[in-house]
């Protein structure tokens, strides 16, 4: 009692200090909303009266995609049962609204208060509370779990910098660890990490990641599957990576001058700059946007403006280089090519996806710096059975990894 204690008096005088900063940032039109929400209260009349819900909670952006998959089999599976959508920042808000389930509520988390998470949970009156990841807060836990109300955390991961911090006060995070119910990690190593601060092995159970558990289209746009030659899918690329890239790829021209790249910048606001610089370079390219099945062009480069087809054109690639990982930003999502079955080239930044030291360890994608790009790509094209075997071992690893969500959900209907 006296570790919740001193917890929420830290927490209060934190939130103190902060409520005001934090609710000027937001935009004027979310301000009242925000506030509202944060203090736990809701509209709770587009709900039937005695319906009851499913909560989850998702801090941000990673975590609303991750939590996707499952929110749409939960409402497959019961189509009655009001969802919550829970957020932290306002970027997890807008994904979770664009993505989610139609019928899936969206809000921001309530201060961790007792006054406000109990005003909060009388009034949506949760069937059980799901966590994506592994964000812990004391008093919401203990407030659900007095209320009888099953925590359980999905999709769970721990990175050993937080295994550290968190074991700095074991003590304290045993007693919060035993308010949930089960603790679905991704990997045997998330799973280890929880057991060594505190949690009941006999609650903690590994069951993959939901990132395996993506839609891909399983048809090749015509226009790609058209290019012919090598081709190289440079897939959601930041600020200062494309020149990286097009360096390597201009690089190669000479030994393989029928190669191709599409070129796909991560942001759609920043198409007009990607291809201001193609010009300014004098590299012939075409855009997708005047692209037209079939259509002849001489352009070595594709610059891919538009949204929602670099899923499909990794079928086309000999080899995907995976963008955000060159300059220091974290990476993005590599199962997209490894579904394809496609040699992947990451740069030495991929923090935000701890899996792929797994596909590093078993060949399954290469780990390059920069000025190492052009002689990988070289290498997977002077031997295309390496860059075959590297797919294929990609390929494997994401078909084994698949199924989390249904393994999650049947762990969500014992308690539904």
């Amino acid at each position: 009692m006296l570790m919740y204690f001193i917890y929420s008096f830290l927490y209060t005088a934190a939130l103190f200090f902060l409520l005001v900063p934090q609710y000027l940032k937001r935009p004027k039109d979310l301000r009242r909303r925000w506030l509202r929400e944060k203090f736990g209260f809701f509209d709770r009349e587009m709900w039937p009266s005695d319906a009851g819900c499913i909560w989850v909670h998702a801090v941000s952006v990673g975590e609303v995609g991750a939590s996707i998959p499952l929110l749409r089999k939960l409402k497959e599976l019961h189509p009655d049962i009001p969802v919550i959508l829970s957020t932290v920042t306002d970027t997890g808000q807008k994904v979770a609204t664009d993505k989610v389930p139609e019928g899936t509520t969206v809000v921001y988390l309530p201060f961790d208060l007792v006054s406000v998470l109990a005003r909060f949970v009388k009034r949506i009156r949760p069937r059980i509370f799901i966590v994506i990841e592994t964000e812990l807060w004391p008093n919401l836990f203990r407030t659900l779990a007095e209320g009888d109300i099953p925590v359980v955390v999905l999709n769970g991961r721990i990175s050993e910098k937080s295994s550290r911090g968190y074991g700095r006060v074991s003590f304290f995070m045993k007693k919060v660890f035993e308010h949930v119910r089960v603790f679905g990690m991704q990997s045997p190593t998330d799973a280890d990490r929880l057991k060594r601060i505190g949690a009941d092995p006999e609650r903690v159970v590994v069951l993959g990641n939901f990132k395996f558990d993506l839609k891909v289209p399983e048809e090749i746009p015509s226009w790609a599957a058209s290019l012919g030659g090598y081709v190289i899918v440079a897939g959601s690329t930041f600020r200062g990576e494309e020149e990286i890239i097009l360096s390597a790829y201009l690089q190669n021209m000479d030994t393989f001058p029928d190669l191709k790249l599409v070129l796909a910048p991560r942001h759609p606001e920043r198409f007009r700059e990607v291809e201001d610089m193609l010009r300014a370079m004098n590299v012939v390219f075409v855009k997708r946007s005047d692209l037209r099945a079939g259509s002849p062009h001489d352009a070595g480069v594709v610059l891919l403006d538009s949204v929602g087809e670099l899923a499909s054109v990794y079928g086309t690639a000999d080899i995907a280089v995976i963008g955000k990982s060159f300059t220091g930003h974290g990476g993005q999502n590599p199962l997209e090519p490894a579904y394809w079955g496609k040699a992947i080239l990451c740069g030495p930044h991929m923090e935000n996806f701890p899996f792929i030291e797994d596909f590093y360890s078993k060949g399954a994608a290469f780990e390059v710096g920069p000025s190492e790009l052009a002689k990988k790509i070289k290498e997977l094209l002077v031997t295309p059975e390496k860059a075959k075997e590297a797919g294929a071992k990609a390929r494997k690893l994401f078909a084994a990894n698949a199924g989390a969500v249904d393994r999650a959900v049947k762990i969500v209907e014992e308690f539904l």
